[in-house]
């Protein structure tokens, strides 16, 4: 069975600041998973919560925390940083070469900051065949290797870059058996994960990529719209990680 996922259309733009902060009950936290092209989207998510809004907060947090990549620095890192992204998205791979080297280099790898990456397919099908990809990718445990290769190799969007014979092609260049891989591909094992993903971002209220949400060690959850700079994140973190 092929995968496939409808796509939906999508605003271009760059988006503006830092939004909300949403207190969230503190018993939850992520737990380990299997593993912009925007529109603004205002000042909050659906409605926001009360601080004692307990039904909500942990319906929220879940749609943050589930259908993800594995994580990406220490399990132990008292800040966690959720994106949603689309691997053919302008303003993702413009995130990835301008500002999340810096916070991997500055948080990730001093071990104060963990990194997850749900899929917000919303280009179109080869945004999904990326995705899916890319779990697959996990199973011999190199998503983040497979995910680096996708925006090193990005050209535009609807372009055929992510065809399937580049994929496959970008899993034998990170060293995955291409026959497991093929596998994966041909049996769609992870498009319920993609899909997934998806809807807790339409859940979320989410219509553009990139879009971060930043978990502080006392559970409030900051949301960030757009490819901002490294500045942006540099000072969320420092704040968090005061308070």
């Amino acid at each position: 069975m092929k995968v496939h996922l409808p796509s939906i259309g999508i605003g271009v733009g760059i988006a503006v600041a830092i939004i909300i902060v949403i207190s969230m009950t503190s018993g939850q936290g992520l737990q380990n998973p299997l593993g912009a092209s925007t529109v603004p989207q205002g000042n909050s998510i659906g409605k926001a919560p009360s601080q004692n809004d307990a039904s909500f907060q942990t319906s929220t947090m879940s749609l943050l925390i589930g259908n993800t990549s594995p994580v990406l620095g220490s399990n132990d890192a008292p800040i966690t940083m959720i994106e949603f992204g689309d691997y053919q998205c302008f303003y993702c791979h413009q995130f990835y070469n301008t500002t999340e080297p810096d916070i991997v280099k500055n948080y990730i790898d001093t071990g104060k900051v963990r990194m997850v990456f749900k899929d917000f397919v919303i280009i179109g099908q080869d945004s999904v065949n990326a995705a899916h990809a890319a779990h697959c990718a996990q199973e011999q445990g190199k998503f983040w290797q497979y995910h680096d290769t996708l925006y090193n190799n990005w050209n535009g969007e609807n372009t055929g870059w992510a065809s399937s014979g580049n994929l496959l092609s970008f899993a034998k260049g990170v060293g995955l058996n291409a026959t497991q891989f093929g596998q994966c591909m041909t049996q769609s094992r992870y498009i319920s994960t993609v899909q997934g993903s998806l809807s807790d971002a339409k859940n979320l209220g989410l219509t553009g990529t990139p879009d971060f949400f930043i978990i502080a060690p006392d559970k409030t959850v900051t949301k960030i719209v757009g490819a901002q700079p490294f500045d942006v994140f540099d000072g969320l973190f420092k704040s968090k990680l005061k308070s």
